[in-house]
């Protein structure tokens, strides 16, 4: 299990790669949501997510990464080992499932990844990526249950407690739930009595239902939030999250959607689907956060052309 002392030491290695990222309140917004937020730009991350902490520590934690790796991701967890196994000189290959989001493909390929494109489902991707590590003598690398993906996501979480130890509740995007996962443990250590509440989309909520019902269940994904966009949940984020998470929202795409809209109108940032999904699940609850001193997480910033289309289109698009 990762703690305190884990997350410390990913920070000592992230430290020599990259910066950490900035955090800032902007009024406009706060007026928006009727609560003083501070939101964390993953977004300005070198692969344009927050995901890349974990990958670099658990690549550079890797005692046999020179046989390579295999991993399987809608988007940012590939672009996270991808741009991992670029930087320690890793061979690296990708499974994606079926109809993956085009720019997410191109980022990974430029990185020097293989992508495989295989299965319909990410339930299905994954059986497809065991096989390629089979054949290709790789380590597979999960998207969630790794040890070292939750300490690295961890200092995503120090740094914003560093700064603004004040904060009332730490709202956190949910796909695989590293992040959550992540957050509950440094607030526990840091700041006890800040809140940490996960957003998932209504639209596939394993991980939500999963922590509700404290059993792994399988939904199915009718999101368009490819971010979000996980049929199952993992064992090592829940774990963590039903002893620690405060609560668990769900929103609609189209609250998604508006909230992408307000991030870009009002706090001057392209945040993908998953990115501005904190948000939405601060307006969905505005009456439980007015007034309070909020961090959100704009996870990701890497929309696709057609989440872009829609994006700067007419309202109801």
């Amino acid at each position: 299990m990762t703690d305190m002392r884990d997350i410390l030491q990913a920070a000592s290695l992230l430290a020599r790669h990259i910066p950490p990222t900035p955090m800032w309140s902007y009024p406009v917004l706060n007026a928006a949501a009727g609560a003083e937020l501070w939101v964390k730009h993953e977004n300005t991350q070198p692969i344009g997510a927050f995901k890349v902490r974990g990958g670099i520590t658990l690549l550079a934690a890797l005692p046999d990464r020179s046989r390579g790796v295999v991993a399987y991701s809608t988007g940012n967890h590939a672009q996270s080992i991808a741009y991992a196994a670029r930087l320690f000189g890793t061979p690296c290959a990708i499974v994606m499932p079926e109809n993956p989001n085009p720019s997410k493909v191109a980022a990974v390929e430029a990185l020097g990844a293989t992508v495989v494109i295989g299965g319909a489902t990410m339930v299905e991707a994954a059986d497809v990526a065991r096989e390629e590590a089979d054949r290709l003598g790789r380590r597979l690398i999960s998207p969630a249950d790794e040890p070292e993906i939750i300490a690295g996501v961890g200092t995503l979480y120090l740094e914003i407690l560093l700064q603004r130890p004040d904060l009332d509740a730490i709202v956190v995007p949910v796909g695989s739930g590293t992040g959550a996962a992540a957050a509950c443990l440094v607030a526990r250590a840091l700041a006890p009595g800040c809140q940490v509440i996960g957003v998932q989309s209504a639209a596939a909520p394993a991980a939500h239902d999963s922590w509700r019902l404290g059993e792994m269940v399988l939904r199915p994904m009718k999101t368009r939030v490819d971010g979000l966009a996980t049929g199952s949940a993992y064992a090592l984020p829940q774990q963590v999250m039903r002893d620690l998470l405060t609560d668990f929202l769900l929103v609609t795409d189209e609250e998604i959607r508006a909230a992408q809209r307000l991030m870009l109108t009002h706090a001057h940032t392209l945040a993908e689907g998953a990115g501005a999904a904190a948000l939405a699940g601060v307006l969905n609850r505005r009456e439980e956060f007015a007034g309070r001193k909020v961090a959100i997480v704009v996870s990701g910033g890497n929309a696709g052309p057609a989440e872009l289309a829609a994006l700067m289109g007419p309202q109801d698009a």
